[in-house]
């Protein structure tokens, strides 16, 4: 899937982001500095007692119970707020069953490569650079000022740390997490469902289902 082109118009398309917490935040202002979009609200499953409060210059709607009736009423795309990665991509799917197309959100000030590709549901914030012949695949999160360089590939519902940088071909696979100003070096490949900790410097191959940190990253266990 070719990166998608920044929405900028002056109708605004109506836009649900499901969660309610931090990276909501950065969800709901990248989508409202890309321009064309209007945030109708927020969802969130953790805290009912929330439900109908102000929230990021929206309100918070209710929990995940209401998608149906919000494609209902003509509301049918959602931009995915949660951190998580095992959680976001099952939330993608979700939303994709019930006819939800994902917003993909990517901030005016980062830095996308036209010839990457990023998949649908995926954010890339402010002060990141993706470059050419990276693949990034559904839900990813590649967080505020980290980089992925020419000839990654980066699986579905992973989330690249702030201040992480990858080199040249590495591969992350699904729902792999690579945490605060971890360094990889070009061409490791890091396991579906492995943590890679923060400031970690990757020289080697981490294994999947692991968590793995230090300099250089060492496995430190199975998760």
């Amino acid at each position: 899937m070719a990166r998608p082109m920044q929405r900028r118009t002056n109708t605004k398309v109506k836009v649900i982001i499901w969660g309610a917490g931090g990276h909501a935040k950065v969800v709901g202002e990248t989508l409202r500095l890309m321009g064309g979009w209007e945030i109708s609200g927020f969802l969130d499953d953790i805290s009912p007692e929330r439900w109908g409060k102000q929230f990021c210059g929206s309100q918070i709607l209710g929990g995940s119970d209401i998608l149906s009736a919000q494609h209902a009423a003509g509301i049918t795309n959602l931009a995915l707020g949660v951190g998580d990665c095992k959680a976001r991509l099952g939330m993608a799917a979700l939303c994709r069953r019930l006819g939800f197309s994902l917003v993909t959100a990517i901030h005016p000030r980062s830095t996308v490569s036209p010839e990457a590709t990023v998949g649908e549901g995926t954010v890339i914030v402010a002060g990141a650079v993706v470059n050419p012949s990276a693949k990034l695949g559904c839900a990813v999160i590649v967080n505020t000022c980290a980089s992925i360089d020419h000839d990654c590939t980066i699986g579905d519902g992973v989330h690249i740390g702030p201040g992480a940088h990858l080199a040249g071909q590495v591969e992350v696979g699904e729902c792999a997490w690579v945490g605060l100003g971890a360094l990889v070096r070009e061409g490791c490949r890091i396991g579906n469902g492995a943590y890679v900790g923060a400031g970690a410097v990757v020289l080697d191959d981490v294994p999947a289902g692991v968590l793995a940190y230090g300099v250089p990253a060492k496995v430190v266990r199975q998760l």
